[in-house]
């Protein structure tokens, strides 16, 4: 397998996309929320951008949040 079959693989384009991988779901609202998590919230959503287009990697947002995860709930919050 080469690195470009690898990156094309790990690679989400759009908002819609990265929605559908997150949430199950590409409905508008959770696009929205996409939006909300790459600019103004509080603890930001690793992505970067490719022209004009949100972009993301799936192995960075599932470290990301498994990161999110472990310092809610690694910390002995109950």
């Amino acid at each position: 397998m080469s690195t470009e079959d690898t990156l094309d693989d790990d690679v989400l384009i759009g908002a819609r996309a990265i929605a559908y991988f997150l949430f199950g779901s590409s409905e508008y609202r959770f696009q929205r929320r996409i939006y909300y998590l790459t600019t103004t919230a509080k603890i930001k959503m690793p992505h970067f951008r490719l022209g004009q287009q949100l972009a993301a990697r799936k192995s960075i947002i599932r470290a990301w949040t498994g990161d999110q995860a472990l310092q809610e709930y690694g910390s002995g919050h109950q």
